[in-house]
């Protein structure tokens, strides 16, 4: 059935049944009203919200609907770890052809939901349109652990401070090479990088830690680790000094993209680990809090506000023709 067919209060009634009854136990008024209602806590509130667009920021001849459905769940909670933040509630907004299948809108769905499942984030309501072109918007709306945690901001680096990162990079941004070229490697190595770019996983347990450990600024790395630590820099009114040959890659990516893994490391994004700031001995606590990765990759330094400035391992420049994604400018 077509959702021309359906209509569109159809299908939210379709959706409302999907998603089902929220375990939440502050959830007053959920899907089927004109707002959402819920108790509050005492804990600092936090809202972010990003939309996915078809031709933009996917392809459904790469990614099928239910991985879609995660990833655009995953992008947003991400930001949330990012602050050092709990997801709470989400409000998942389409616009959508009169062409497309009820089944692909289920299993988008389908998507969310499993995600949202492992993070106990409760889908409280939204909106449907008629489109063009597919768009999904997200909002999250998340809070700290309690009022007296702070959240982790981009604006807080200092320098002095260690440059570090969560895990491994590059992943990604190869994968969506091999899904969009049709590359094909190993079995194993083609599945690993397939399912970093279409189903990334939010660091919210590690941002809880960097906030526990005292780590005051962070950002996940959507646009690149070098466009996104520009950001910082920029925030904090900070240089930064990064050596490239420390910055953690994914061995499958050094294997099957050679020489160019570093650039994929560096600006290809959507890996959606966590960049963070902090002194030597606040990074020796995160590393030994977590059993994921944990790698300096550099200093904050004050030079020229947020400029970000690349060497080797013997101190040499090195240059990087990309920096990272951007809406809005010419490639």
């Amino acid at each position: 059935m077509k959702l021309s067919e359906l209509g569109e209060f159809g299908l939210i009634d379709l959706l409302a049944k999907t998603v089902g009854t929220s375990p939440n136990n502050q959830l007053l008024i959920g899907i089927g009203d004109d707002a959402a209602a819920w108790h509050g806590d005492a804990s600092i509130q936090l809202a972010t919200v990003d939309s996915l667009i078809q031709g933009v920021h996917f392809s459904l001849d790469i990614i099928s609907w239910e991985e879609l459905g995660w990833k655009a769940l995953a992008v947003n909670l991400s930001d949330i770890a990012a602050m050092g933040g709990l997801p709470r509630y989400a409000l998942v907004s389409l616009a959508l052809p009169d062409s497309t299948e009820v089944e692909e809108v289920i299993a988008l769905y389908k998507g969310i939901i499993e995600l949202a499942k492992q993070f106990e984030v409760a889908i409280v309501g939204g909106d449907t349109s008629s489109a063009p072109l597919v768009t999904i918007s997200i909002t999250i709306l998340g809070s700290t652990k309690s009022q007296d945690k702070h959240v982790l901001s981009r604006s807080a680096a200092k320098p002095g401070e260690k440059v570090a990162v969560t895990g491994y990079l590059g992943a990604a941004a190869a994968g969506a090479e091999t899904l969009s070229k049709q590359l094909q490697f190993s079995p194993e190595a083609t599945a690993c990088l397939k399912e970093a770019f279409l189903r990334p996983y939010p660091r919210i347990a590690e941002g809880q830690l960097l906030v526990e450990q005292g780590v005051k600024t962070a950002i996940d790395i959507s646009d690149g680790l070098i466009s996104d630590l520009d950001h910082i820099c920029k925030a904090s009114q900070v240089s930064a000094r990064i050596e490239v040959d420390r910055v953690p890659i994914l061995p499958t990516v050094k294997t099957n993209f050679g020489d160019r893994a570093l650039e994929l490391a560096l600006s290809g994004g959507e890996d959606y680990e966590l960049l963070f700031t902090g002194s030597a001995q606040v990074v020796d606590k995160v590393r030994t809090a977590t059993s994921r990765p944990v790698t300096v990759i550099g200093e904050v330094v004050a030079d020229k506000i947020g400029a970000v400035t690349l060497v080797d391992s013997k101190g040499n420049p090195f240059n990087l023709t990309k920096v990272g994604w951007e809406h809005f400018t010419l490639r």
